[in-house]
């Protein structure tokens, strides 16, 4: 697919988005002051092509409503829009960057762990619903684990990196993986079938990164001043955030797990912000900062 298509899709898209609804007469004059149009009308069958393009591509249904002959996009459920808009925003990021290559000694990117080589197997695997054989290099053990199989359940990306889910065959429960962890990874012939009680979302929903535990979630509540505020509102930690604005602070509930990964993330954000509750987690949180402070001799 050529670079100027794709820019094409997605401004397709993000001009329907951002309208909400929008008559083709609109989206016609919006196109021609478009940089794709050259001053011209977007053919009627063009459109419909592009159409059809963005549903195979992101997944994406422009549907026309019949009252009004307005187009708008059928968004789906809530899980499935937060996919495409990841596509999406990925797709359009691609599709930037690969076009400021005169400049790219001014861009800076993060250097993340490369998830490429092995994740449209994994993804195979997870669609056709078959068998996961690879070697695992965990940063926890000097030597690897080899031949582990695994029936793949969900993909979750955090902090950048892939991960994977599924039930591990030799141990018979349920374990994560990182796609950069992974060695000579194959996809197996035997098909499994996913236990009908088993919501993927259900099991990530009251958990913070990719350690998931069957403890209970909590009721948990951090005070943070109005700069880190800001943050926290712009960019929430979990989806169960609410918020309480007071003059010099704001109050942030959650519901969910205590794991490392959401003490971690609480540490990063420093003074900042300060557990109120659960005990539980004023207890992780505190322990953590002493021990860290033990690494230079503090009490």
């Amino acid at each position: 697919m050529s670079r100027n298509l794709l820019a094409r899709y997605i401004w397709l898209i993000d001009t329907i988005r951002r309208y909400g609804a929008i008559t083709r007469e609109k989206l016609n004059e919006l196109w021609m002051l478009s940089p794709y149009s050259d001053g011209n009308p977007l053919p009627r069958r063009t459109f419909y092509n592009y159409r059809t393009a963005i549903e195979e591509l992101f997944n994406i249904n422009i549907e026309c409503n019949p009252t009004t002959y307005e187009y708008y996009i059928d968004s789906g459920d809530s899980h499935q829009a937060s996919v495409t808009d990841w596509l999406l925003n990925s797709a359009a990021m691609s599709n930037v960057l690969s076009s400021v290559r005169d400049v790219s000694e001014r861009i800076f990117l993060e250097d993340v762990p490369s998830a490429r080589l092995y994740l449209s197997q994994v993804i195979s695997a997870l669609r056709e619903q078959l068998q996961l054989h690879f070697t695992y290099r965990p940063y926890t053990r000097v030597n690897p684990t080899r031949d582990v199989v695994i029936e793949p359940y969900f993909l979750k990306i955090f902090k950048q990196r892939w991960y994977v889910t599924g039930l591990n065959i030799r141990d018979k429960i349920i374990k994560t993986y990182a796609l950069d962890r992974m060695e000579d990874v194959a996809i197996g012939s035997e098909k499994f079938t996913i236990a009908p009680d088993f919501d993927a979302e259900n099991f990530v929903k009251d958990s913070f990164g990719i350690v998931f535990t069957q403890a209970d979630p909590h009721d948990v509540l951090i005070r943070a001043n109005t700069r880190r505020a800001k943050y926290m509102r712009a960019l929430p930690l979990h989806h169960s955030q609410r918020e309480e604005i007071h003059d010099s602070f704001s109050d942030f509930h959650y519901r969910l797990r205590l794991t490392p990964d959401f003490v971690q993330e609480i540490l990063s954000l420093g003074p900042d912000v300060k557990v109120i509750s659960p005990p539980e987690l004023k207890a992780m949180v505190t322990e953590a900062l002493h021990s860290a402070l033990d690494q230079y001799g503090l009490k």
